[in-house]
Protein backbone atom coordinates (compact mmCIF):
# COMPACT_ATOMS: atom_id res chain seq x y z
CA UNK A 1 0.00 0.00 0.00
CA UNK A 2 1.01 3.66 -0.30
CA UNK A 3 0.77 6.22 2.53
CA UNK A 4 0.62 9.63 3.21
CA UNK A 5 1.70 10.96 6.89
CA UNK A 6 0.81 14.85 7.54
CA UNK A 7 3.31 16.47 9.99
CA UNK A 8 6.42 17.15 10.69
CA UNK A 9 7.48 16.72 14.50
CA UNK A 10 8.17 13.99 16.97
CA UNK A 11 4.47 12.45 16.47
CA UNK A 12 4.64 11.76 12.72
CA UNK A 13 8.89 10.29 13.15
CA UNK A 14 6.66 7.96 15.59
CA UNK A 15 4.08 7.52 13.27
CA UNK A 16 6.14 6.79 10.01
CA UNK A 17 8.73 4.82 12.18
CA UNK A 18 6.31 2.14 13.06
CA UNK A 19 3.85 2.42 9.49
CA UNK A 20 7.56 1.26 8.02
CA UNK A 21 7.56 -1.88 9.71
CA UNK A 22 3.88 -2.76 8.37
CA UNK A 23 4.70 -5.46 5.37
CA UNK A 24 2.02 -3.72 3.86
CA UNK A 25 3.52 -0.47 3.26
CA UNK A 26 5.51 -0.41 0.05
CA UNK A 27 5.48 3.33 -0.21
CA UNK A 28 5.62 5.97 2.73
CA UNK A 29 5.33 9.51 2.37
CA UNK A 30 5.56 12.35 4.32
CA UNK A 31 4.53 15.87 4.19
CA UNK A 32 6.11 17.99 4.93
CA UNK A 33 8.05 15.74 7.23
CA UNK A 34 11.73 16.51 8.86
CA UNK A 35 15.52 15.29 9.07
CA UNK A 36 14.71 12.32 10.87
CA UNK A 37 11.69 11.18 9.16
CA UNK A 38 13.44 11.63 5.68
CA UNK A 39 15.40 8.17 7.11
CA UNK A 40 11.58 5.95 7.31
CA UNK A 41 9.91 8.11 4.33
CA UNK A 42 9.92 10.47 1.41
CA UNK A 43 9.53 13.91 2.60
CA UNK A 44 7.21 16.09 0.09
CA UNK A 45 7.45 19.98 0.48
CA UNK A 46 3.71 20.38 1.19
CA UNK A 47 2.83 22.17 4.16
CA UNK A 48 -0.18 20.68 6.90
CA UNK A 49 -1.99 23.59 5.69
CA UNK A 50 -2.22 23.41 2.00
CA UNK A 51 -4.76 20.84 1.86
CA UNK A 52 -5.55 21.23 -2.11
CA UNK A 53 -2.01 20.07 -2.85
CA UNK A 54 -1.92 17.22 -0.54
CA UNK A 55 -5.14 15.65 -2.35
CA UNK A 56 -3.72 16.40 -5.38
CA UNK A 57 -0.41 14.42 -4.61
CA UNK A 58 -2.59 12.03 -2.68
CA UNK A 59 -4.19 11.37 -6.11
CA UNK A 60 -1.44 11.76 -8.11
CA UNK A 61 0.84 9.03 -6.23
CA UNK A 62 -2.27 6.68 -5.66
CA UNK A 63 -2.33 7.17 -2.00
CA UNK A 64 -4.40 4.48 -0.11
CA UNK A 65 -4.48 6.12 2.99
CA UNK A 66 -3.43 9.33 4.28
CA UNK A 67 -2.49 9.84 8.68
CA UNK A 68 -3.40 13.02 9.88
CA UNK A 69 -0.80 14.26 12.50
CA UNK A 70 -1.06 17.46 13.77
CA UNK A 71 -4.30 19.14 15.47
CA UNK A 72 -4.73 22.33 13.29
CA UNK A 73 -5.22 20.30 10.16
CA UNK A 74 -7.60 18.42 11.74
CA UNK A 75 -9.87 21.44 13.17
CA UNK A 76 -10.08 23.18 9.76
CA UNK A 77 -11.50 19.87 8.37
CA UNK A 78 -9.09 18.48 6.08
CA UNK A 79 -10.03 14.95 6.40
CA UNK A 80 -13.64 16.19 5.14
CA UNK A 81 -11.38 18.22 1.94
CA UNK A 82 -9.87 15.19 1.30
CA UNK A 83 -12.28 12.66 1.64
CA UNK A 84 -14.78 14.79 -0.96
CA UNK A 85 -11.49 14.05 -3.45
CA UNK A 86 -12.26 10.74 -2.88
CA UNK A 87 -9.11 9.35 -1.07
CA UNK A 88 -9.52 7.10 2.67
CA UNK A 89 -8.21 9.22 5.53
CA UNK A 90 -7.79 8.10 9.23
CA UNK A 91 -8.12 11.08 11.30
CA UNK A 92 -11.60 12.85 12.87
CA UNK A 93 -13.29 15.30 10.33
CA UNK A 94 -13.86 19.03 11.63
CA UNK A 95 -17.33 18.15 13.27
CA UNK A 96 -15.57 15.74 15.61
CA UNK A 97 -12.06 16.90 15.82
CA UNK A 98 -14.26 20.46 17.63
CA UNK A 99 -13.32 18.44 20.92
CA UNK A 100 -9.25 19.32 20.37
CA UNK A 101 -10.65 22.89 18.81
CA UNK A 102 -12.72 24.00 21.08
CA UNK A 103 -12.60 23.89 25.22
CA UNK A 104 -15.84 25.83 25.49
CA UNK A 105 -17.73 22.56 23.34
CA UNK A 106 -15.68 20.21 25.35
CA UNK A 107 -16.59 21.34 28.61
CA UNK A 108 -20.02 21.61 27.78
CA UNK A 109 -20.49 18.26 25.96
CA UNK A 110 -19.12 16.62 29.17
CA UNK A 111 -21.42 18.84 31.61
CA UNK A 112 -24.20 17.87 29.30
CA UNK A 113 -23.30 14.31 29.81
CA UNK A 114 -22.09 13.81 33.28
CA UNK A 115 -18.80 12.75 32.59
CA UNK A 116 -16.34 13.37 35.34
CA UNK A 117 -14.57 17.02 34.86
CA UNK A 118 -13.60 20.16 36.80
CA UNK A 119 -15.78 22.89 37.17
CA UNK A 120 -15.87 25.63 35.31
CA UNK A 121 -17.23 28.39 33.79
CA UNK A 122 -16.74 30.10 29.70
CA UNK A 123 -17.05 33.66 29.23
CA UNK A 124 -16.78 35.58 25.89
CA UNK A 125 -16.55 38.93 27.58
CA UNK A 126 -13.28 40.15 29.31
CA UNK A 127 -15.42 42.02 31.92
CA UNK A 128 -17.76 39.15 32.68
CA UNK A 129 -14.97 36.45 33.35
CA UNK A 130 -13.17 39.07 35.21
CA UNK A 131 -15.43 39.46 37.59
CA UNK A 132 -16.16 36.48 37.77
CA UNK A 133 -12.64 35.42 38.51
CA UNK A 134 -12.14 37.79 41.42
CA UNK A 135 -14.62 35.60 42.83
CA UNK A 136 -12.29 32.83 42.74
CA UNK A 137 -9.24 31.13 44.76
CA UNK A 138 -5.61 30.72 43.64
CA UNK A 139 -3.97 28.19 42.36
CA UNK A 140 -6.54 28.52 39.40
CA UNK A 141 -6.99 27.11 35.41
CA UNK A 142 -7.32 29.86 32.60
CA UNK A 143 -7.75 28.47 29.13
CA UNK A 144 -7.60 30.19 25.29
CA UNK A 145 -10.77 28.27 23.98
CA UNK A 146 -8.92 27.41 20.77
CA UNK A 147 -6.19 25.39 19.45
CA UNK A 148 -2.82 27.39 21.00
CA UNK A 149 0.27 24.93 20.28
CA UNK A 150 -0.38 23.45 23.46
CA UNK A 151 0.52 26.98 25.23
CA UNK A 152 -3.33 28.22 25.49
CA UNK A 153 -3.40 27.04 29.56
CA UNK A 154 -1.75 28.58 32.20
CA UNK A 155 -2.01 27.21 35.53
CA UNK A 156 -2.21 30.46 37.57
CA UNK A 157 -0.70 30.58 40.81
CA UNK A 158 -1.59 33.70 42.54
CA UNK A 159 -4.66 35.58 41.43
CA UNK A 160 -2.44 38.75 39.66
CA UNK A 161 -1.12 35.99 37.79
CA UNK A 162 -4.12 34.60 36.77
CA UNK A 163 -5.77 38.46 35.81
CA UNK A 164 -2.72 38.50 33.95
CA UNK A 165 -3.26 35.49 31.79
CA UNK A 166 -6.65 36.54 31.54
CA UNK A 167 -5.74 39.88 29.91
CA UNK A 168 -3.00 38.38 27.69
CA UNK A 169 -5.76 35.93 26.08
CA UNK A 170 -8.55 38.17 25.89
CA UNK A 171 -7.65 41.38 25.77
CA UNK A 172 -3.74 41.49 24.25
CA UNK A 173 -4.78 38.45 22.24
CA UNK A 174 -1.29 36.37 22.81
CA UNK A 175 -3.12 33.60 21.08
CA UNK A 176 -5.24 35.33 18.44
CA UNK A 177 -8.93 34.18 17.90
CA UNK A 178 -8.74 31.43 19.89
CA UNK A 179 -8.73 33.56 22.61
CA UNK A 180 -12.13 34.93 21.81
CA UNK A 181 -13.56 33.00 24.28
CA UNK A 182 -11.93 31.46 27.60
CA UNK A 183 -12.53 28.54 30.73
CA UNK A 184 -11.91 29.55 33.99
CA UNK A 185 -11.83 26.20 35.57
CA UNK A 186 -10.94 24.93 39.36
CA UNK A 187 -7.24 23.46 39.77
CA UNK A 188 -7.32 19.59 40.04
CA UNK A 189 -4.59 18.02 42.18
CA UNK A 190 -3.14 14.23 41.98
CA UNK A 191 -1.48 12.90 39.21
CA UNK A 192 -1.86 13.42 35.70
CA UNK A 193 -2.71 10.28 33.22
CA UNK A 194 -2.67 10.23 29.18
CA UNK A 195 -4.67 7.44 27.74
CA UNK A 196 -4.58 7.68 24.07
CA UNK A 197 -7.58 5.27 21.97
CA UNK A 198 -8.36 4.23 18.74
CA UNK A 199 -12.18 5.21 18.10
CA UNK A 200 -14.62 4.72 15.55
CA UNK A 201 -17.76 5.92 16.86
CA UNK A 202 -19.07 4.19 20.07
CA UNK A 203 -15.89 1.45 19.69
CA UNK A 204 -13.01 2.38 21.86
CA UNK A 205 -9.82 0.42 21.67
CA UNK A 206 -7.25 2.50 24.38
CA UNK A 207 -3.65 2.23 24.26
CA UNK A 208 -1.58 2.03 27.17
CA UNK A 209 -1.62 4.68 29.21
CA UNK A 210 1.26 6.86 29.74
CA UNK A 211 2.63 10.14 31.42
CA UNK A 212 3.27 12.99 30.17
CA UNK A 213 5.85 16.18 31.63
CA UNK A 214 4.55 19.72 30.88
CA UNK A 215 6.41 21.87 32.86
CA UNK A 216 9.64 22.84 31.10
CA UNK A 217 12.06 22.25 34.41
CA UNK A 218 12.79 19.39 37.02
CA UNK A 219 10.06 19.15 39.57
CA UNK A 220 7.27 20.71 37.82
CA UNK A 221 8.50 23.71 37.36
CA UNK A 222 8.79 26.26 35.26
CA UNK A 223 6.02 27.41 32.53
CA UNK A 224 3.98 24.70 30.61
CA UNK A 225 5.73 23.12 27.54
CA UNK A 226 4.25 21.08 24.50
CA UNK A 227 5.42 18.13 26.92
CA UNK A 228 9.28 17.55 27.99
CA UNK A 229 9.02 13.68 28.02
CA UNK A 230 6.74 10.56 28.25
CA UNK A 231 7.02 6.93 30.34
CA UNK A 232 4.72 3.96 30.12
CA UNK A 233 3.31 2.40 32.06
CA UNK A 234 1.97 3.72 35.03
CA UNK A 235 2.88 1.26 37.79
CA UNK A 236 2.13 3.39 40.78
CA UNK A 237 -1.08 4.23 39.41
CA UNK A 238 -3.93 1.26 39.77
CA UNK A 239 -5.51 -0.68 37.11
CA UNK A 240 -8.64 -0.10 38.69
CA UNK A 241 -8.36 3.54 38.26
CA UNK A 242 -6.98 3.19 34.50
CA UNK A 243 -10.43 1.07 33.94
CA UNK A 244 -12.23 3.41 35.73
CA UNK A 245 -10.83 5.90 33.69
CA UNK A 246 -11.94 4.39 30.03
CA UNK A 247 -15.25 3.29 31.46
CA UNK A 248 -16.17 6.55 33.04
CA UNK A 249 -14.74 9.43 30.89
CA UNK A 250 -13.49 8.09 27.73
CA UNK A 251 -15.95 5.39 26.43
CA UNK A 252 -18.81 7.62 27.81
CA UNK A 253 -17.31 10.69 25.46
CA UNK A 254 -17.21 8.78 22.39
CA UNK A 255 -20.55 7.53 22.96
CA UNK A 256 -21.59 11.75 23.64
CA UNK A 257 -20.09 12.53 20.50
CA UNK A 258 -22.17 9.79 18.63
CA UNK A 259 -25.41 10.69 20.31
CA UNK A 260 -24.58 14.96 19.47
CA UNK A 261 -24.34 13.81 15.70
CA UNK A 262 -20.29 14.41 15.55
CA UNK A 263 -19.25 10.72 15.74
CA UNK A 264 -15.41 10.41 16.21
CA UNK A 265 -12.79 8.73 14.09
CA UNK A 266 -9.34 8.18 14.72
CA UNK A 267 -7.56 8.99 17.94
CA UNK A 268 -8.66 9.99 21.28
CA UNK A 269 -6.43 11.26 23.55
CA UNK A 270 -7.92 12.00 27.17
CA UNK A 271 -5.60 14.18 29.29
CA UNK A 272 -6.79 13.01 33.16
CA UNK A 273 -6.37 14.26 36.22
CA UNK A 274 -6.52 11.41 39.02
CA UNK A 275 -7.66 13.24 41.74
CA UNK A 276 -8.99 11.86 45.01
CA UNK A 277 -12.60 11.84 43.99
CA UNK A 278 -11.54 9.70 41.25
CA UNK A 279 -10.31 10.33 37.27
CA UNK A 280 -11.72 13.71 36.06
CA UNK A 281 -10.83 14.98 32.31
CA UNK A 282 -8.03 18.04 31.83
CA UNK A 283 -8.64 18.04 28.35
CA UNK A 284 -9.54 16.18 24.77
CA UNK A 285 -7.13 15.55 22.09
CA UNK A 286 -8.33 14.50 18.37
CA UNK A 287 -4.64 13.43 17.73
CA UNK A 288 -1.80 11.03 18.97
CA UNK A 289 -0.21 12.70 21.83
CA UNK A 290 3.49 14.55 21.36
CA UNK A 291 5.75 13.09 22.61
CA UNK A 292 2.89 10.05 24.27
CA UNK A 293 3.13 8.86 20.66
CA UNK A 294 6.92 8.32 21.12
CA UNK A 295 6.40 5.68 24.06
CA UNK A 296 3.21 4.56 23.19
CA UNK A 297 4.04 3.20 19.65
CA UNK A 298 7.37 1.46 20.34
CA UNK A 299 5.14 -1.12 22.68
CA UNK A 300 2.70 -1.72 19.69
CA UNK A 301 2.96 -5.22 18.80
CA UNK A 302 -0.08 -5.15 16.23
CA UNK A 303 0.90 -3.46 12.95
CA UNK A 304 -0.06 -0.16 12.94
CA UNK A 305 -1.51 0.17 9.43
CA UNK A 306 -4.20 -2.87 10.21
CA UNK A 307 -5.76 -1.08 12.95
CA UNK A 308 -5.90 2.59 10.73
CA UNK A 309 -7.58 0.54 7.95
CA UNK A 310 -9.92 -1.15 10.57
CA UNK A 311 -10.77 2.13 12.06
CA UNK A 312 -11.76 3.71 8.34
CA UNK A 313 -13.53 0.65 7.58
CA UNK A 314 -15.44 0.34 10.62
CA UNK A 315 -13.60 -3.10 11.45
CA UNK A 316 -12.29 -1.50 15.05
CA UNK A 317 -14.14 -3.72 17.00
CA UNK A 318 -12.88 -6.76 15.36
CA UNK A 319 -9.82 -5.61 16.25
CA UNK A 320 -7.41 -7.61 18.78
CA UNK A 321 -4.37 -5.11 19.72
CA UNK A 322 -1.38 -6.10 21.47
CA UNK A 323 1.14 -4.69 23.56
CA UNK A 324 4.57 -5.54 24.81
CA UNK A 325 5.29 -5.61 28.20
CA UNK A 326 8.24 -3.83 28.08
CA UNK A 327 8.19 -0.16 29.54
CA UNK A 328 9.42 3.08 27.62
CA UNK A 329 11.13 6.26 28.79
CA UNK A 330 11.23 9.28 26.51
CA UNK A 331 13.75 12.27 27.20
CA UNK A 332 12.62 15.45 25.20
CA UNK A 333 15.81 17.60 24.24
CA UNK A 334 15.09 21.50 23.76
CA UNK A 335 16.41 24.29 22.27
CA UNK A 336 18.27 26.62 24.77
CA UNK A 337 15.00 29.59 25.54
CA UNK A 338 12.31 27.02 24.95
CA UNK A 339 9.13 27.44 25.56
CA UNK A 340 10.22 31.45 24.70
CA UNK A 341 12.28 32.16 21.65
CA UNK A 342 15.18 30.23 21.01
CA UNK A 343 17.73 30.07 18.04
CA UNK A 344 17.24 27.44 15.07
CA UNK A 345 19.83 26.20 12.56
CA UNK A 346 22.48 24.73 15.19
CA UNK A 347 24.36 21.70 14.02
CA UNK A 348 23.56 18.18 16.17
CA UNK A 349 26.36 15.61 16.76
CA UNK A 350 26.34 13.14 18.01
CA UNK A 351 23.17 11.12 16.76
CA UNK A 352 25.52 7.78 15.22
CA UNK A 353 26.60 6.72 18.57
CA UNK A 354 23.34 6.56 19.77
CA UNK A 355 22.91 2.55 19.86
CA UNK A 356 20.73 1.49 22.54
CA UNK A 357 17.58 3.73 22.27
CA UNK A 358 14.88 5.64 19.31
CA UNK A 359 15.85 9.03 18.32
CA UNK A 360 12.15 10.81 16.89
CA UNK A 361 13.18 14.29 15.32
CA UNK A 362 10.79 16.67 16.31
CA UNK A 363 12.32 19.99 15.36
CA UNK A 364 15.05 19.27 13.37
CA UNK A 365 16.29 19.67 9.38
CA UNK A 366 18.39 18.00 6.81
CA UNK A 367 21.07 20.21 5.01
CA UNK A 368 21.93 19.18 1.75
CA UNK A 369 25.40 17.67 3.04
CA UNK A 370 23.14 15.68 5.32
CA UNK A 371 24.07 17.01 8.30
CA UNK A 372 21.34 17.69 10.77
CA UNK A 373 20.44 21.12 12.67
CA UNK A 374 17.95 22.50 14.94
CA UNK A 375 15.00 23.99 13.32
CA UNK A 376 12.34 23.82 16.86
CA UNK A 377 11.85 24.09 20.23
CA UNK A 378 11.57 20.60 20.90
CA UNK A 379 14.60 18.84 18.56
CA UNK A 380 14.45 15.25 19.79
CA UNK A 381 12.83 12.66 21.76
CA UNK A 382 15.10 10.37 23.10
CA UNK A 383 12.91 6.86 23.91
CA UNK A 384 14.53 4.11 25.49
CA UNK A 385 12.66 0.52 25.66
CA UNK A 386 13.63 -1.85 29.29
CA UNK A 387 12.43 -4.68 31.11
CA UNK A 388 11.23 -1.76 34.13
CA UNK A 389 10.47 1.56 33.94
CA UNK A 390 14.22 2.27 35.72
CA UNK A 391 16.00 0.33 33.12
CA UNK A 392 14.36 2.20 30.28
CA UNK A 393 14.73 5.58 31.94
CA UNK A 394 18.54 4.87 32.59
CA UNK A 395 18.92 3.87 29.36
CA UNK A 396 17.31 6.77 27.84
CA UNK A 397 19.49 9.64 29.81
CA UNK A 398 22.30 7.51 28.70
CA UNK A 399 21.90 8.19 25.01
CA UNK A 400 20.40 11.43 25.10
CA UNK A 401 24.07 12.47 26.87
CA UNK A 402 25.57 11.20 23.70
CA UNK A 403 23.65 14.31 21.72
CA UNK A 404 25.45 18.04 21.80
CA UNK A 405 23.89 20.81 20.65
CA UNK A 406 24.61 24.56 21.46
CA UNK A 407 22.17 25.15 24.40
CA UNK A 408 20.40 21.78 24.28
CA UNK A 409 18.26 21.25 27.64
CA UNK A 410 16.56 18.45 29.04
CA UNK A 411 14.23 17.71 32.33
CA UNK A 412 16.60 14.79 34.70
CA UNK A 413 13.17 13.73 36.21
CA UNK A 414 11.37 12.18 33.51
CA UNK A 415 9.61 9.03 35.12
CA UNK A 416 11.02 9.62 38.41
CA UNK A 417 7.44 9.50 40.19
CA UNK A 418 7.06 6.01 38.38
CA UNK A 419 10.16 4.63 41.03
CA UNK A 420 8.92 5.96 44.22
Amino acid sequence: MRILVVGRGGREHAICWALRKSPKVQELYCAPGNGGIAEVAECVPINEDQFDDIAQFAIDHAIDLVVIGPDDPLALGIVDHLEAKGLQVFGPRANAAIIEGSKVFTKELLRKYNIPTAAYESFSDYDAALAYLRQQRAPIVIKADGLAAGKGVIVAQTMEEAERALHDIMVAKVFGESGNQVVIEEFLTGQEMSILSFVDGEVVRPMVPAQDHKPVFDNDQGPNTGGMGTYTPLPHIPASVIEEAIETIVKPTAKAMVAEGRPFRGVLFAGLMITPDGPKTIEFNARFGDPETQVVLPRLKTDLLDIFLAAVNGRLGQMEIEWSDEAAVCVILASGGYPGSYPKGLPIEGLPDVQDALVFHAGTAKREDGSVVTNGGRVLGVTALGASIAEARAKAYAEADKIRFEGKHYRTDIAKKALV
